[in-house]
């Protein structure tokens, strides 16, 4: 019996780990029962671009690329491309990757405007199949469009000040549900706010919002307030969590910025803005480097909104560099929260747009001075906005 169950826990674990090959979420998988010996070997698509499954693009050249991995020869490999409509614009058969069981494409496109949308299918000798998709909206009309009536703002605030093993915060949860409403109420992001969270609560939440679906220009703010601490030996900032522990040699009871960044950078939105409240909060980039200026537009109408919102953004915003920064005198909120309302409260002047750079703006007299940067696989001419309710679509 004893033999038995060791078996069958092994066939579990080996399910286990192939699944976590498979895209779940495009990935379209056929499977030939009929091969000998029941067993269908699948292959893999792994996009390197375009990242995202729903996307948009102010060009009508397209490049996209993609990496497919078989664990045995592939059959046939092609892609086709079509309209929404069901038109056809394009199908290629890349005769070069039959029999090999690694095949990159690098492929250009010049697609219309519109919803179009692109389409891989790999097929095994075995007869495993896979296709994969990805939806891109083209031109500057299109995107306006689907800026104005189909697309969401969401933000999580992490806030604590009761601690377990540290000193007890006046602000951080006062802050997070301050700033929650001003978002809500005035910018009409869908808010919520965790309080006092262990490391688990906070990375079960994280894996809640990326179980989500995004469209192209839906936007997440991820919000950290309370104590923060960085390890000189081993060069790592933290985020400290209402339990972790006082005196923590491992530090396996804090919230690894190193891990907050990559698990960030994985959730399938294509706008993600990464706001720290917290002490050491600019060891979140391993450079400790200052901002990097962004790009600004002199229109303030849909089309400079369209633009932001077509570049992929992993950027951060935190309240200080490698040093303590202030919790404030109790129910007036902390210097930074403070100045993040205050630039909330200003809805980005007469064009109400208020964009990250004008944020910083209202950070720059804040001792110790924030710092602001990017991670993960922001594009160079990306930004984060926050959109007034009030704006003119």
């Amino acid at each position: 019996m004893k033999l038995l169950l060791l078996l069958i826990s092994g066939i579990c674990l080996g399910i286990n780990t192939y699944a976590q090959n498979l895209n779940t979420k495009t990935n379209e998988i056929h499977m030939n029962l009929a091969v000998q010996r029941g067993e269908v070997l699948m292959p893999v698509i792994k996009w390197v671009s375009p990242a995202m499954e729903y996307t948009n693009s102010t060009e009508k050249k397209i490049k996209f690329s993609a990496i497919i991995e078989s664990p045995e020869p592939i059959a046939s490999l092609g892609f086709l491309a079509t309209k929404s409509s069901g038109q056809v614009l394009g199908n290629k058969k890349y005769v070069d990757a039959e029999g090999v069981m690694k095949y990159k494409i690098d492929q250009e496109l010049v697609i219309p405007d519109g919803d179009n949308l692109i389409s891989i299918e790999v097929v095994t000798q075995s007869g495993g199949k896979v296709s994969s998709d990805r939806h891109i909206l083209v031109g500057m009309d299109a995107v306006s469009n689907a800026v104005a009536i189909d697309r969401k703002d969401y933000a999580i605030f992490f806030a604590t000040d009761k601690y377990d093993n540290w000193g007890d915060l006046v602000n951080p949860v006062f802050d997070s549900h301050t700033i929650a409403d001003e978002l809500k109420e005035n910018y009409g992001f869908e808010v919520e706010v965790v309080e006092n969270p262990t490391p688990e609560m906070v990375f079960e939440k994280i894996l809640e919002y990326s179980q989500k679906s995004y469209k192209p220009q839906d936007q997440l703010m991820v919000f950290f307030a309370g104590h923060g601490h960085f390890d000189e030996a081993f060069g790592e900032g933290y985020i400290v969590a209402t339990n972790s522990l006082a005196n923590d040699p491992s530090r396996t009871s804090y919230i690894s910025h190193n891990r907050l960044r990559s698990v960030i950078n994985n959730i399938p939105t294509q706008h993600t803005l990464l706001v720290m409240d917290a002490c050491f909060g600019g060891t979140f980039d391993p450079r400790i480097a200052s901002a990097r200026a962004l790009t600004t537009y002199e229109s303030d109408d849909k089309e400079m909104l369209a633009r932001k919102l077509s570049y992929k953004t992993r950027r951060y915003l935190t309240s200080g560099g490698k040093e303590y920064v202030s919790d404030g005198i109790a129910g007036e909120h902390s210097p930074f929260a403070r100045k993040f309302m205050e630039a909330l409260k200003s809805k980005g002047g007469d064009d109400r747009i208020l964009t990250l750079t004008e944020v910083m703006s209202q950070m720059e007299r804040i001792k110790p001075t924030p710092r602001a940067g990017e991670f993960g696989d922001n594009e160079s001419l990306s930004d984060f906005v926050f959109v007034a309710k009030s704006f003119g679509f």
